[in-house]
């Protein structure tokens, strides 16, 4: 596997790293990742296109790119791939062709089985598409536990509309799945949150889907403004900042949910991933140097799934809610991962509304919030 990456960055393109032998008439594969400005920009899409004329081309809209060991906004990190052994296939669908998320996801997850498979990614819409629902179809097709990784486009912290496309510039409202099949392509994966749980466990008694109106009987909004305290006064605008930990009926997995939105007329709260009735939830708070120390674990738990140093390339899809809180230190989170991963493996991805990943080996994914997510590639 050789990459070459490029970088669109104050109006002009930049070559940031190629790898020895890289031919780019061989590329299969090209991410591009971009703030909303860049991606949508026909120059951008254009430029890719001629350097890498027979690669598929996936686009997303960013809330923050990340190339090599920094972050970035208003740009467009584009890292395309040579594979030796591993050939690809991608499948581009819309929200709007099917009745839900739930048969959004099966369509796609169907459109990638083969007996070779051995890795899929989505790159999804971020604002018009429920992640949640997305995953359980996506795992209804999935029997054979393949590792489905990715996430949801983003839209800088506006939550207002993200693009995504396939060999073509990004739209609204596109989901895709890129399949990796064959025997020499080994895949690592591993997430991790590293923020900090406080106030007493309470139980959701209404909600609808991704919708929360209550925690105890008592009205989700006015519970979650008396634990803020005086922080409810920024209220929508640090929501971002203080998440939900819920631990599902019946299982013993916890999982981070981002707030997206909040409604003083409803007093509910809107959420990146479904919020079951039932579930016992807890108040989330951050701390900086837990959020680094995660993306060290995560980055050591690809690692570990891929039985395997020095990977050829990461993938890193963090959460914008992570960058909120870091801001002008982003960069460490991502040079706490090059430093696991070592100085041979090519860094990209971006700040998303939502990540995907398993939580272990051999398990279906889920949606992840508030999570540095890690997908490694090597081929043997």
């Amino acid at each position: 596997m050789k990459t070459n990456q490029l970088h669109f960055y104050n109006n002009e393109w930049k070559e940031s790293l190629i790898k020895e032998g890289f031919d780019k008439n061989r590329a299969q594969l090209v991410f591009i990742f971009g703030s909303n400005e860049a991606i949508i920009n026909p120059k951008v899409f254009t430029h890719v296109k001629e350097q890498f004329p027979n690669a598929q081309i996936v686009s997303a809209s960013t809330s923050g790119e990340i190339l090599g060991n920094s972050v970035y906004d208003d740009s467009a990190a584009v890292t395309a791939i040579e594979f030796d052994k591993t050939t690809i296939k991608c499948v581009q669908t819309k929200v709007t062709d099917h009745p839900n998320s739930y048969d959004t996801g099966k369509y796609l997850m169907s459109q990638m089985n083969g007996q070779d498979l051995v890795s899929v990614i989505i790159i999804s819409d971020g604002t018009l598409i429920n992640g949640s629902e997305l995953v359980d179809g996506l795992n209804s097709e999935n029997t054979a536990k393949i590792p489905v990784t990715g996430g949801l486009a983003g839209d800088a912290d506006r939550f207002t509309q993200t693009f995504t496309g396939l060999n073509e510039p990004p739209v609204n409202g596109n989901i895709i799945a890129v399949g990796f099949y064959g025997s020499h392509l080994k895949i690592g994966h591993g997430s991790f949150g590293g923020w900090d749980e406080f106030g007493k466990e309470r139980i959701i008694t209404k909600s609808d889907k991704n919708v929360l109106y209550e925690i105890d009987g008592r009205s989700a909004l006015d519970l979650y403004k008396e634990y803020l305290g005086p922080y409810a006064e920024a209220l929508p605008g640090n929501a971002l900042l203080f998440p939900l930990s819920i631990k599902i009926e019946g299982t013993e997995k916890n999982l981070v949910r981002t707030i997206l939105s909040l409604s003083e007329s409803e007093k509910s709260m809107t959420f990146a991933g479904n919020i079951p009735e039932g579930s016992k939830v807890r108040l989330m708070k951050a701390n900086f140097s837990k959020l680094i120390d995660a993306s060290t674990v995560a980055a050591n738990y690809s690692l570990i799934t891929m039985q395997k140093n020095n990977p050829d390339l990461a993938i890193l899809i963090s959460c914008v809610g992570r960058k909120l809180i870091l801001q002008e230190k982003s960069f460490e989170e991502v040079e706490a991962v090059k430093e696991v991963l070592g100085n041979l493996t090519t860094i990209t991805g971006f700040y998303s509304y939502g990540e995907i990943s398993p939580l272990n080996t051999f398990t279906n994914c889920e949606l992840l919030n508030q999570t540095m997510t890690i997908t490694t590639f090597s081929e043997i």
